[in-house]
């Protein structure tokens, strides 16, 4: 599936939604991102905050593959909504 912009937005709503039901994971992308509960609470509907939430989830397979199946998406999915908000050749490479 190719993403606009809009749709990768959404996705990434759809993750962090799915991070904060879990509460460890959650706590890694707090800490990973310097954010406080409140911090987060603040800017969660911000598009800004979408490649964050991405980024953290890519950084490993399973947090991957767990959320894909858990959201019904394919995994390459949650690449290319990155992708979408980031631009080809963004994470290191041309897409």
């Amino acid at each position: 599936m190719t993403y606009s912009r809009e749709a990768a937005q959404n996705l990434a709503t759809s993750v962090l939604i799915y991070m904060a039901e879990r509460p460890d994971l959650m706590a890694g992308f707090l800490e990973a991102s310097g954010l406080s509960p409140q911090d987060l609470r603040k800017i969660a509907a911000a598009p800004e905050i979408a490649l964050h939430v991405l980024d953290f989830l890519l950084e490993d397979d399973r947090r991957v593959l767990d959320a894909a199946a858990d959201l019904t998406i394919p995994p390459g999915d949650l690449m290319q909504a990155r992708t979408a908000l980031a631009g080809p050749g963004s994470y290191g490479w041309d897409v």
